[in-house]
């Protein structure tokens, strides 16, 4: 790994870091950069920082440490009823609560940094790691809103960082295989995709609870709310119920978007879509009333993007995302009982010459009608990653060990930035729904049909300007806005 240099650690670095004495830690591994330009650790492992050690966190340091050429140097999380086990597996690792003191004094002592925490936080603990020159590997979606997307995006560059997004799909062989299948010719080309989940499962649609509940006492509730408006604690919204609020989480798109739309992402070479309308699902309040809670992310929603034709398309592509449990309507090369997707969730391609489908994380994928599956042979273009899904993890641990610009990963920020910007342009339709509502009267527009355009360089509806609050959000007092 390169040398951390100082000019890498911006003045501003305390915007995010609060003022503390640097401390330096013993440890019997030197990280890498201590040793100077050219040199490396005896160990030659990457020494990690891993904010977020409980549930997802939890599994993501175990696969970093299977990888094998990883050291969990330090672990963070604001539970440590959650973090138990993760402390458990890794005494040698010293533990903090908050991540901006554990930035501030361990800075020197580790080489990059895993974030595996609520949505509402990925951008702002992750660009704080990038300012310090640390590779960062961050779950998906890897922000919260669009404009921390690029941002994040930006800041890969312009700290020449190792990046990957944990859509550990991408590391899967389906989307290579899909992708041979595709430049071969076997569908023709790619005009319409259909991605859909049976995401929810946890509520959705809901009111904010008004009950007061006592904050458990391993929990610090402020820091995790982090950017978030300070609000009540409420039971069972941590460690996952989370994901329904808009302020904390991002819905079934954040959820499962980046696992069945990075297949054509990757396939077509999408980038930016340029326009976004949608419909979404509602509750009944009671038996003569439906109910919509701005809030809370709606039960279910029907999502079209269009996105620009690429070198890999004819014209432009239409994408359909679905979520609560709608599917779209079974291609008709598709058996009676043949399984569509996995069951509840998958991708279908449309091309002028034929489909093709996969489910979740591009596995199993499959051309239709099935039959065309039998004896089929198309020469391997695209090298695969060892582990697959599991090598997601070590392949972002090899590069970051060889450096920026030295090896490919599956989905870094240059990829996965425009693919999480996607979800949350689908997101601002969804969340338009009740601003049309309030704004131009239900019985005027009720807030379906809809085209929001986008300008993808000033990043604004351009023809709605009240959904543009969702673009950026203010953090609450005390935490600032990320910005290059």
């Amino acid at each position: 790994m390169k040398e951390e240099k100082q000019k890498n650690v911006p003045t501003n670095r305390r915007d995010f870091l609060k003022t503390g004495a640097l401390a330096t830690a013993a440890f019997m591994i030197v990280p890498r950069h201590v040793l100077g330009r050219g040199y490396v650790a005896p160990s030659d492992k990457l020494l990690i920082a891993s904010i977020g050690v409980g549930g997802k966190g939890k599994s993501d340091v175990a696969y970093f440490d299977k990888s094998g050429k990883a050291n969990i140097a330090f672990l963070c999380d604001v539970d440590t009823r959650r973090a138990a086990d993760s402390v458990a597996a890794f005494p040698k690792a010293k533990f903090y609560k908050d991540w901006r003191e554990m930035l501030d004094k361990e800075h020197k002592n580790f080489d990059a940094v895993s974030v595996s925490t609520p949505d509402h936080n990925h951008a702002i603990q992750a660009f704080a790691a990038m300012q310090l020159g640390k590779h960062v590997y961050v779950q998906k979606p890897m922000a919260h809103d669009i404009y921390e997307a690029r941002i994040l995006t930006q800041a890969a560059k312009k700290y020449k960082v190792v990046t990957q997004m944990g859509n550990q799909g991408a590391s899967n062989d389906g989307t290579r295989i899909m992708k041979e299948w595709y430049e071969a010719g076997l569908i023709g080309d790619i005009h319409t995709i259909h991605a859909w989940t049976d995401r929810p499962v946890w509520p959705q649609g809901i009111p904010w609870s008004t009950a007061k509940t006592e904050i458990p006492k391993e929990l610090d509730w402020d820091l995790w709310l982090g950017t978030a408006p300070n609000k009540n604690y409420v039971n069972k919204l941590v460690p996952f119920n989370w994901r329904g609020w808009w302020d904390y989480g991002t819905g079934a798109l954040g959820d499962m978007g980046c696992h069945l739309i990075e297949a054509p992402f990757s396939i077509l070479n999408l980038k930016y879509a340029k326009d976004v309308q949608c419909s979404v699902g509602s509750v009944y309040v009671d038996e003569f009333q439906r109910g919509y809670f701005p809030e809370s992310c709606p039960p279910s929603s029907h999502v079209t993007l269009t996105f620009p034709k690429t070198e890999k398309t004819n014209g432009d592509v239409t994408l359909h995302w679905m979520d609560g449990g709608i599917q779209p309507e079974r291609p008709a090369e598709l058996g009676a009982n043949e399984i569509f997707g996995d069951g509840g969730n998958g991708t279908l391609f449309t091309g002028t010459k034929g489909k093709m489908m996969c489910d979740t994380y591009g596995l199993n994928p499959r051309l239709l009608p099935l039959s065309r599956n039998e004896n089929l042979q198309v020469a391997q273009k695209y090298a695969r990653v060892t582990g697959g899904s599991d090598g997601h993890y070590k392949q972002w641990i090899e590069a970051a060990i060889a450096g920026y610009g030295k090896q490919e990963v599956s989905s870094p920020f240059e990829i996965a930035g425009p693919l999480t910007e996607a979800l949350l342009m689908a997101n601002l339709a969804i969340r338009g729904y009740d601003i049309q509502k309030e704004v131009l009267g239900e019985e005027v527009f009720p807030g379906r049909s809809a085209k929001l355009l986008w300008d993808n360089d000033a990043m604004r509806i351009t023809n709605f300007d009240e959904v543009n609050q969702f673009v950026k959000r203010n953090y609450r007092e005390g935490w600032k806005n990320i910005a290059l």
